[in-house]
């Protein structure tokens, strides 16, 4: 093995050295993604893939999909758990006197991610064009100038290269066969009048059998479930692998479900029962807190594609289902265990329960199930309120739907709403109703009205990036073609009166005040359903746009998730990785290294024989350091670790639980105080010096805070122990300040 070992190295050196040279130097680079390249590269691959699904036949459709798919799949399941298992220093480390053309990294050598990404799409195209080999050489041509480019700057050996490629077109091959005999077994049985049309993969049949539309409802109706059933098992999987962890609002409203009450300081009481069942069923871990989101998702799509089954065509809902994924606010909802992910789907239960009621032969027990879910969405968020408004303007713009007010239906689901509210005002009654006062703030309520552009815009940019942009624009035009045809089509008049309200009274309202993304949650099922069933019937009239920015709007939606979901992609597509000020996982990663580092100053503290516990000026912060903190999470219920900073009048739910009251029950103690810094900002213009790899500087660095008048008065010394800095790599994504804090008076 020494002299395979020796004649690697040597081919290293005689690539990487003794091949130097200035045209090279300038090209290569920009081969393996360095100086900037991926602003070329990315946008080439993203058209290359939409001329393929916009032009191409069904072949190069079929040939783009499994190069996805193949990327997707190889690259994190196979290349990098050899990477990892193997751990082979790159030559750029190892040797002294290698030339690191692209910087260095401490990831693995073995195998080469880039050779076998690049092969592994050669080998795609090889096999969807067996005839027509012109069409596969460019893309060889490619993958060999890519992985020579990989070892001429200095990051890979020539053997990590050669096993990259063997093992690119390699599960290249398998995949592409295991799809087919996939195909070939479930399309005979599930979706026998596709497989007709369509039996081989790799080389569709130039004319296809034609099925008419009717007769493949029922593949439709399979292909969505068939959708559903796996992105639900593929959250499950992401959560369950530890990707990410909690975010403040979910560890603080998990220490709520762990002291049961009629309601809480700022929300229902749904959240904190909704995180009891998870953790009863799968214990205090991130997985059990996070359980029920990818599940009330899934019920959702159910409800959803039957109901357009029902009412428009199963074809339609399907694409409801795909485009309702690719929304990164929706994709948001679907992992984290947020107070919008059950109040999105009772929302949607309460819409399509109504629809049915509110018909001329709708009965009294389809308004009982609409009051059902308007009471359990209540009981998750006070905006559910806004859907009794909504129920209203459809009434009053069609005439028909009145007679029900005739009836005991709409009074009966009122009855049911109401019953639903008495938790809140009761809790509400004995605490003084601080949670008016709190709503009210949060709203702006208590503000005076001086109208302002900056929270409009804000409101505008904010919700089409979360909404994904052509999917935003897509139902602004369906709510106004609606609105002219309203008096033909009243189920487009009902999504539009179960979301626009919503949609229009916060646009209305941010002349105001700030309004929060979230907001909008309950409002985007509608508006989509809204936007698949006017797109639907536009596509039939013979619309063309339909399915190019149908396809546009589902890739983009796909990619900006996927980067959402794992940040660290990016270095994929760009060569480096996002600035951790500037990285939006930073909310979901770190908190437990956090945690721990807070802890060993609390073991410090403590060493001196006087026990501590530690304060946080933040809930958020004090939820996180509960959760991931053992000792901490062991005695949440009775005698907390972690507190809250004690203050005179409510400001969170803190305030009205006796044991987190801890000048009463930790006189004579130690404390260490957390603050949290905020991010540093970056200067101007970062973003092309990012893409360029050239060193980033701050715009502003903030001063470390000063500990609050309020804790220095409870203890009879301090001691400023400076600020800490949570990195992962060499990227900083959290910044505290910690205070020693001795003798609780």
């Amino acid at each position: 093995m020494h002299w395979l070992q020796s004649l690697d190295t040597s081919l290293f050196y005689f690539i990487n050295r003794s091949m130097s040279n200035p045209l090279f130097d300038r090209l290569m680079p920009i081969l393996s993604g360095g100086n900037g390249a991926m602003r070329i590269f990315v946008p080439a691959a993203f058209l290359a893939a939409l001329a393929a699904v916009f032009f191409g036949n069904a072949r190069a459709r079929l040939c783009a999909l499994m190069i996805v798919l193949v990327v997707a799949l190889g690259d994190p399941l196979v290349i990098n758990t050899i990477k990892h298992a193997v751990a082979r220093p790159r030559p750029c480390i190892a040797l002294p006197d290698a030339i690191a053309r692209i910087g260095r990294t401490n990831s693995g050598s073995m195998p080469s991610a880039h050779a076998a990404n690049w092969f592994a799409a050669t080998m795609v195209v090889f096999l969807f064009n067996q005839k027509k080999y012109r069409l596969t050489v460019p893309v060889l041509c490619m993958a060999l100038a890519v992985s020579f480019s990989r070892v001429y700057n200095g990051v890979h050996y020539p053997s990590d290269v050669l096993a990259g490629a063997i093992l690119g077109a390699g599960y290249a091959v398998a995949l592409v066969v295991a799809l087919q005999a996939a195909w070939n077994f479930i399309g005979k049985r599930w979706f026998p009048l596709w497989h007709e049309r369509l039996p081989v993969l790799l080389n569709p049949p130039p004319k296809r059998a034609q099925v008419s539309e009717r007769s493949s409802e029922t593949e439709w109706l399979r292909l969505g479930y068939l959708l559903i059933f796996v992105s639900l098992v593929g959250h499950w999987i992401y959560l369950a692998s530890g990707a990410i962890e909690l975010s403040q609002d979910e560890a603080y409203q998990w220490v709520w479900s762990k002291h049961l009450a009629l309601s809480y300081y700022s929300k229902p009481p749904g959240i904190a029962f909704i995180q009891f069942a998870g953790t009863f069923i799968f214990g205090d871990t991130a997985f059990g807190v996070r359980f029920f989101p990818p599940l009330f998702a899934a019920i959702l799509s159910i409800i959803a594609l039957r109901f357009f089954a029902r009412e428009v065509n199963t074809r339609a809902g399907f694409w409801l289902l795909f485009a309702v994924n690719a929304v990164p606010l929706l994709g948001v909802g679907t992992i984290l265990m947020t107070i919008d992910p059950p109040l999105v789907l009772c929302w949607a239960w309460a819409m399509f329960a109504g629809w049915r009621a509110i018909q001329p032969s709708g009965k009294t027990s389809d308004w009982l199930i609409v009051g059902l879910a308007m009471g359990l969405a209540f009981l998750c968020k006070y905006s559910a309120l806004y859907q009794i408004v909504c129920f209203g303007i459809f009434m009053a713009l069609w005439p028909p739907a009145l007679i029900h007010l005739r009836r005991p239906g709409p009074w009966l689901a009122l009855l049911i709403l109401a019953l639903c509210t008495l938790p809140v005002i009761i809790w509400n009654a004995q605490h003084h109703w601080i949670t008016v006062t709190h709503v009210a703030g949060n709203a702006g309520l208590e503000s005076r009205w001086h109208p302002t552009l900056r929270f409009f815009w804000d409101f505008l940019f904010s919700e089409a990036a979360l909404l994904n942009p052509l999917f935003y624009i897509a139902a602004i035009w369906a709510a106004i073609g609606c609105w002219k045809s309203r008096r033909t089509h009243p189920l487009w008049l009902y999504f539009f009166c179960m979301s626009m309200p919503v949609w229009v009274g916060h646009l209305l309202w941010s002349f105001h005040s700030r309004i929060q993304p979230n907001w909008l949650a309950p409002a985007v099922i509608p508006a989509f359903c809204l936007m698949a069933a006017y797109w639907d019937a536009r596509w039939r009239a013979g619309a063309r746009l339909v399915k190019p920015v149908l396809a546009t709007g589902l890739m983009l939606g796909l990619a900006a998730i996927a980067i959402m979901y794992q940040t660290d992609l990016v270095r994929k597509l760009t060569g480096h990785f996002l600035p951790g000020e500037k990285d939006p996982s930073r909310r979901v990663r770190a908190w437990k290294q956090t945690a721990d580092v807070v802890e060993n100053a609390r073991e410090k503290l403590a060493a001196d024989g006087k026990p501590a516990f530690i304060i946080c000026d933040h809930y958020g912060i004090t939820g996180l350091f509960s959760f991931y903190l053992p000792e901490a999470r062991a005695a949440v219920k009775s005698e907390p670790l972690v507190y809250s900073m004690d203050s005179a009048a409510p400001a969170n739910q803190f305030y009205f639980w006796p044991e987190f009251n801890y000048p009463a029950t930790r006189q004579g103690q130690n404390a260490i105080f957390v603050s949290q810094v905020d991010p540093y900002l970056l200067e101007n213009g970062w973003i092309w010096k990012w893409l360029d790899g050239k060193p980033l500087q701050y715009k502003y660095i903030p001063p470390s805070p000063s500990l609050p008048d309020e804790i220095s008065g409870e203890f009879k010394s301090v001691t400023d122990l400076g600020d800490r800095e949570i990195k992962i790599g060499d990227r900083v994504f959290h910044r505290f300040h910690l205070w020693a804090c001795y003798d609780l008076k």
